[in-house]
């Protein structure tokens, strides 16, 4: 992937830099893969309703979640510029789906090299939940670092949550 070579450190990075790690991977793989730009919003953005929840865990040396919350009409949005398919399309709900699952397991792959884990963990397949008026939970205690994202005018919220 353009861009994203020689990202792993010699060394783990401090879990103080991962914060901005995981900030600079999540714009980094808006950017190159699904070809938009992403940015901090404004602090008093309203939160948009999630109705797509996209997950793959990470195993091993950390173990973590990263998690990727959106609106349906922005899941779609991205996968149709990802994948330059019609968002009328009659499989763009579906499309949706594997893109954010991609999306997912590009940054959290990305992220795990960049602050020097790479090879010492491994990351499930994502998991994709769709629907309205539910609420997402983790059986663990975790450690959470919440990275909301603008894209076109909407709030998706990127977290990773590092069990402690």
């Amino acid at each position: 992937m353009p861009g994203l070579n020689n990202i792993e450190p010699s060394a783990v990075l401090p879990r103080t830099a991962w914060h901005g790690a995981l900030a600079e991977t999540a714009i980094e793989v808006f950017s190159i893969m699904v070809g938009v730009s992403v940015t901090a919003p404004a602090d008093d953005a309203p939160r948009v309703p999630t109705q797509m929840t996209g997950m793959v865990g990470i195993a091993g040396a950390i173990r973590a979640n990263f998690i990727l919350q959106c609106s349906a009409a922005s899941s779609i949005k991205l996968a149709s510029q990802m994948l330059g398919i019609s968002p009328d399309d009659p499989n763009a709900q579906k499309a949706a789906c594997d893109a954010l699952g991609e999306i997912c397991n590009i940054v959290a792959g990305y992220f795990k090299a960049r602050i020097g884990l790479g090879d010492a963990c491994q990351l499930s397949v994502p998991t994709i939940i769709v629907g309205q008026d539910y609420k997402f939970y983790s059986g663990r205690t975790y450690e959470r670092m919440e990275l909301p994202l603008l894209f076109e005018g909407e709030t998706l919220w990127t977290t990773l949550e590092i069990a402690q």
